[in-house]
């Protein structure tokens, strides 16, 4: 397929097809590929990195909507990885020629296997070995980043994982940015007023698989005394052993939010109208939890252990 659309090049120029006009430098070459699942379908978006033999990456990418991969290198030999969510990752070599197409064809990615899922029980999180971060443009500009320093939840692993529940209380006062002036006014009535508002709330009955091992948690989150659903883009990383024996689980979530969505609508514009802190919050989480080593209700409301109760 590739050969009948590329043809011969001369000249360092694809001549003919549907790429007739796009210029290939002389000492370079076209290294291809089709991306497909078991079925034989292709993988869209599927990750490639193409790296020399000393392992530096010389171009990365995606696949398009026909899970073909395109990279014009310089000639030589290189590695191949394709990655795909839910697919185990795939390497392979080639060895591109001046002016050359070298086609590998069609790469079947397989299905990975699904990590170990927690067992049902009450869980917590370590906050040693977890974090709570976010980010947020300054003045149109640089991005500032930051984390809450003091932080506590629960997880009642259901029978199923789709029943559930997780709730994670944050302080709100412990809002650190590495600037003390600015986590001053952070903490102030202008943005979140820990004085009438002292913790975030986010409480959810609602896991659902994505496939492979995403999944999407659908809760409240309740911020500056407003309560709006928040869903959390969800990895699970699987389980694993602490130094001391320990049973771990690992996950890593991201979510965005709007703070006019929880009426935090301070708006110091500085020249030519640009807002001082942007609308948009991208959060970042990194979570461990451990089975959990006093009673429940101390932290998972007593509503949620009813409603996994009666749904396990």
């Amino acid at each position: 397929m590739f050969d009948r659309l590329f043809g011969k090049r001369a000249a360092g120029a694809a001549r003919g097809g549907p790429l007739a006009g796009v210029t290939v430098p002389a000492s370079a070459g076209v290294l291809t590929c089709r991306v497909l699942d078991p079925v034989h379908e292709p993988v869209r978006r599927a990750e490639f990195v193409v790296s020399d033999t000393a392992g530096r990456k010389v171009i990365a990418g995606e696949t398009d909507p026909y899970g073909t991969a395109f990279a014009t290198v310089p000639a030589g030999e290189y590695r191949l990885a394709v990655t795909a969510e839910g697919y185990t990752p795939h390497h392979g070599s080639a060895v591109v020629t001046e002016g050359g197409h070298t086609g590998l064809g069609d790469v079947l990615l397989q299905i990975a296997p699904q990590p170990q899922l927690p067992e049902p029980g009450d869980w917590e999180i370590d906050p040693t070995h977890s974090q709570i971060g976010f980010t947020a443009r300054h003045i149109g500009l640089a991005r500032i980043h930051g984390r809450f320093n003091s932080f506590a939840g629960a997880v009642r692993i259901g029978d199923r994982m789709e029943h559930s529940a997780l709730h994670v209380v944050i302080d709100a006062s412990s809002i650190d940015t590495g600037v003390r002036m600015r986590d001053d006014h952070l903490r102030s009535g202008d943005f979140l007023d820990v004085g009438a508002h002292p913790t975030l709330e986010f409480f959810s009955e609602r896991f659902t698989h994505r496939g492979g091992n995403r999944w999407a948690v659908t809760g409240a989150l309740t911020l500056h005394g407003v309560s709006r659903t928040v869903t959390l883009d969800t990895r699970y990383l699987g389980l694993g052993s602490g130094l001391e024996g320990e049973t771990r689980c690992a996950c890593r979530a991201t979510t965005e939010l709007h703070r006019e969505d929880f009426t935090l609508t301070w708006r110091t514009l500085l020249a030519r109208g640009i807002a001082a802190v942007g609308s948009s919050i991208s959060i970042d989480l990194d979570v461990q939890i451990v089975p959990q080593r006093f009673e429940p209700e101390q932290v998972v409301p007593e509503r949620a252990v009813r409603h996994s109760a009666a749904r396990g």
